[in-house]
């Protein structure tokens, strides 16, 4: 996307983005901390200290200042769409400021089309990258997740598919998923 078009993108990507955040301030997959279960294995570095979490299309401008008490950086990672960006922590950080991908793991969201009444809706499923850190899926997948935060996970996806540059890196993150679990 040129420049252009990605500054006039910009301000309705990041307010459907804060919205869909916003909506998971206070959802989580279980009822306790769940990072109690793995010792927050979802939020530990990897052996190159290089792990962190894929920001969505403009959520880097939420990470534009420093933060108190969130040390982070961010990191080029063109994986998911030209010009991504991953925010690297340190493996703890206020709720309040989590990226929207630590938001709603260990699930995903899934655009499924032409549903009973033939519309388009967002739905809610264990994202295949969980399975190596994530004892929820194990556990029972679905079942093992709060109906809420399903709920909430699904509110969320619906008000990306509200802007289309949301909803294309939706759809992209879907077809790259699709082909993980051909794998």
């Amino acid at each position: 996307m040129g420049k252009l078009m990605g500054w006039l993108a910009a301000p309705l990507a990041v307010r459907a983005l804060v919205k869909a955040r916003n909506i998971l301030t206070d959802a989580t997959p279980l009822n306790a901390d769940c990072g109690r279960l793995c010792g927050a294995a979802c939020c530990q570095p990897d052996e190159t200290g290089e792990n962190g979490m894929l920001l969505w299309p403009y959520e880097e401008r939420l990470y534009r200042r420093p933060i108190d008490g969130f040390p982070f950086r961010l990191a080029e990672d063109e994986r998911w769409y030209k010009g991504g960006k991953r925010l690297v922590c340190q493996g703890h950080c206020p709720r309040a400021h989590r990226p929207l991908a630590c938001r709603v793991f260990p699930l995903r969201m899934r655009l499924t089309t032409g549903g009973a009444e033939g519309e388009d809706r967002v739905t809610a499923e264990i994202d295949p990258r969980a399975w190596a850190t994530c004892p929820l899926p194990e556990a029972g997948g679905l079942r093992a997740v709060s109906g809420a935060f399903i709920k909430a996970v699904e509110a969320a996806g619906q008000a990306l598919c509200r802007n289309v540059y949301l909803l294309e890196a939706l759809l992209e993150d879907q077809r790259r998923m699709d082909e993980l679990r051909r794998l």
